[in-house]
């Protein structure tokens, strides 16, 4: 089997919205009190977006893939009140902890949160959150752990792919299976990391800065910084939070995971083939709709 190259291909990574104070009380349930608890969908069938909130296909001469989700984390979460309503100034439900231990100011891989699909991300007490009428949901995105399909000499290969999308991230070690990745040091955004299911193969990178799919249907009133991670969705009816609340409310995060992983074409087949040559060109998520339930 020839691998050798299978995956020397640059992976167009988010950037992410970097915050600079850290709150670990929001991540510790109060099983007394009625919570808001936050969970994420993976949804290959949602409407696929593009920066501005707008439907978008595959672009010409490019090929793309609804990849298979194993677990996501993020480091920023808000809540926010309305479309003029600026990033930062609505209610912020979860900001990740950071660290200096790689030298400059980074997020800490090994207190994130990674959870998979219908699994609670955050449960904070609903006495905590201000009470307001909440039209927007803000997610800035960290690390994305998924399947892809790759093609190399004629057979189809799964593998997985572990991708950091922060701005910055301090790791010690990460794992994709059986594979560890000793790292003991800052990586940008965009760095990422393969491993070959049922075959002796990994191998790591690092992405180049670029452009990538960030929806924001609000950018022309509550823009996002330039190449960041924060995608904007809205709730189908607002959100109202009392602060009197007798029991849960869940909030589901579904994100647009439709075609998402998009490679331009050597071999015009519509199969992902790094050893032909054909390199990623946007791995941005497609959209949010959140919704909620009482």
């Amino acid at each position: 089997m020839k691998i050798k190259n299978l995956l020397l291909f640059p992976i167009v990574a988010l950037t992410l919205f970097a915050c600079t104070d850290n709150d670990d009380e929001a991540e510790i349930p109060q099983a007394q009190e009625p919570q808001l608890i936050i969970k994420f969908k993976f949804d290959p069938a949602q409407i696929r977006l593009d920066n501005l909130g707008q439907p978008s296909t595959v672009a010409t001469g490019n090929a793309a893939q609804s990849p298979i989700f194993n677990t996501i984390a993020s480091h920023y979460l808000e809540l926010t009140q309305n479309a003029t309503t600026l990033l930062g100034t609505g209610t912020i439900l979860y900001r990740g902890q950071e660290t200096t231990a790689g030298g400059l100011n980074a997020f800490d891989f090994s207190k994130a949160k990674i959870v998979a699909e219908g699994e609670a991300f955050l449960s904070i007490p609903l006495s905590r959150i201000q009470a307001g009428s909440y039209e927007w949901v803000r997610c800035s995105l960290l690390y994305q752990n998924y399947n892809i399909n790759v093609l190399s000499s004629g057979t189809n290969y799964v593998g997985t792919l572990a991708s950091f999308v922060g701005t910055r991230t301090y790791i010690t070690t990460h794992n994709i299976g059986n594979y560890p990745f000793v790292v003991n040091g800052n990586r940008d955004q965009g760095y990422w990391a393969f491993g070959l299911q049922g075959f002796p193969y990994s191998t790591s990178g690092q992405a180049p800065a670029g452009a990538t799919t960030v929806p924001n249907p609000i950018a022309s009133t509550s823009p996002i910084p330039a190449n960041s991670c924060v995608v904007t969705g809205k709730f189908a009816n607002n959100l109202v939070i009392t602060g009197t609340e007798t029991s849960n409310i869940e909030v589901t995060l579904s994100l647009s995971i439709n075609n998402s992983f998009e490679w331009s074409e050597v071999n015009a087949d519509g199969k992902y083939e790094p050893s032909a040559g054909e390199n990623v060109v946007d791995m941005g998520l497609r959209g949010l709709i959140p919704s909620f339930v009482r």
